[in-house]
């Protein structure tokens, strides 16, 4: 059986030969919407909705977590330090899992593992609110990270693998832009319950409204564009067993895509897209856990915040946020990643230094919610960029690699520097001014060096 399709083929272009395993999906309704990237189909927005679930449940996550953190060192007794401890060893579970679920994902497919991750997620949450001492708490926490993290890859992949390239980065953008209604859903939790009936009982909403999902991700196909690699895999490792020749190009992708690892990725062809892509998740982690782990507590610390006031807040710098994220995925699209990169980083980081240095807490509302349109608007390029960067032969694992390595510089490593500039200077805000500095460097690091993958279809880029 052949089909035509421009961009496709044994070297994916011209007329190609359809496999076994693409025949069996083709039997399926939506995995044939989804392998037409001319039309946007009801399917594609099941699966941009299925993603976009799982990120607001990541945001209600991660804002939860920070919320209750004054709670739960009071409740146990533990002081910063072995506080933050905990979270690191609970981070380091999740970063496990931040690689193992893509590294699945490229063996086995990217669907059924997107709805494994929620249901698990579901399951964890109450798990956390039943903590009897801080270390069950942070073991709880680490099954939450360990189960959730799977969708910062998979998730952004099968939308970059189903979604026509001229919407791709608008759609991922758009979808990472609900970790904010998530981060304002968690802020009302705060704000209407934590006040009220403690810090466990915000961990049972989430659990519920994640069982959503489940249904939601049911009506996902899986990735054609995985499905037409394995197809190609086998095919050639048959006519190799039979004894037949491969083409020089056919021969050099086999062996590529049948030993997949890590050692590839620093192979010539990759090892630049591999620096850049881990770079940029590293440096956005660190700035974001930052504000992620300790914003509350410096709006508590240096400015009597209330659990209330800085609830109500995070509702709103989360709304704002969504915004900003959509605004940058419509401006990558139109006017290139580069330039999307630039405007977001250059726009947080003169707003958030003059918020750094306000004192009333209007003005820090104000500024709050301003550098917060640009702080949050640029993880729509930065899930964009990393899920572009990588053939999908290897993509859940160099997009799994280089989050592992952020996550990993961003929630183990950076929480001492945080720590260790509150315990010497007395305040969190030594720690903050070092954000501008690290988008500066970002936004010169991605315009100098950075490819421009906007609007160009996957195997395009690399196959």
């Amino acid at each position: 059986m052949s089909v035509t399709q421009a961009g496709m083929g044994e070297s994916y272009a011209g007329s190609r030969e359809v496999g076994p395993l693409e025949q069996r999906h083709m039997q399926s309704a939506a995995f044939r919407a989804a392998s037409d990237n001319t039309k946007v189909t009801p399917t594609h927005w099941h699966i941009a909705v299925a993603n976009g679930l799982g990120w607001g449940f990541d945001g209600m996550d991660g804002v939860i977590f920070a919320i209750v953190a004054p709670f739960v060192i009071k409740e146990f007794a533990v002081d910063l330090g072995t506080y933050r401890s905990g979270v690191q060893i609970a981070m380091l579970f999740g970063i496990i899992g931040l690689y193992f679920w893509p590294w699945l994902a490229d063996k086995f497919g990217r669907r059924n593992l997107l709805a494994i991750n929620i249901a698990m997620f579901s399951l964890s949450m109450p798990l956390v609110a039943m903590s009897q001492s801080f270390w069950m708490f942070v073991a709880m926490y680490a099954l939450v990270r360990f189960s959730l993290n799977g969708e910062w890859a998979i998730g952004s992949m099968l939308v970059a693998e189903t979604w026509p390239a001229r919407l791709r980065g608008l759609v991922i953008s758009a979808d990472r832009s609900t970790w904010g209604i998530g981060a304002a859903l968690a802020g009302g939790i705060a704000a209407l319950i934590v006040e009220q009936f403690g810090w466990r009982a915000a961990f049972y909403p989430p659990a519920v409204i994640a069982l959503i999902a489940i249904y939601v991700r049911m009506q996902c196909p899986e990735s054609p564009y995985w499905v037409r690699m394995m197809d190609r895999k086998n095919r050639l490792k048959a006519r190799l067993q039979q004894g037949q020749r491969l083409s020089a190009e056919d021969e050099a992708w086999y062996h590529k895509a049948d030993k997949v690892g890590i050692k590839q990725l620093f192979a010539p062809d990759l090892i630049r897209n591999t620096l850049l892509s881990t770079f940029v998740a590293s440096t956005s982690v660190i700035a974001f856990s930052t504000v992620g782990l300790w914003m509350p507590l410096f709006l508590k610390e240096q400015h009597g915040f209330s659990a209330a006031e800085y609830g109500t807040f995070y509702v709103w710098w989360g709304l704002v946020g969504v915004t900003g994220i959509c605004f940058a995925g419509w401006f990558i699209d139109k006017l290139g990643r580069r330039l999307g990169f630039a405007f977001m980083l250059l726009q947080a980081t003169v707003f958030m230094t003059w918020w750094i240095f306000a004192t009333d807490k209007t003005t820090l509302l104000i500024l709050g919610f301003v550098w917060g349109w640009g702080f949050l608007g640029v993880w729509g390029p930065i899930t964009t960029y990393t899920a572009e960067m990588y053939p999908t032969r290897i993509r859940g694992v160099g997009n799994g690699f280089s989050w592992t390595i952020g996550m990993f510089c961003g929630y183990v490593l950076w929480p001492f520097v945080s720590v260790y500039l509150r315990q010497t200077t007395g305040s969190f805000q030594a720690a903050f001014l070092l954000i501008p500095a690290i988008m500066v460097l970002q936004t010169i690091i991605i315009w100098v060096y950075s490819p421009e993958y906007a609007r160009k279809e996957l195997d395009a880029i690399a196959t």
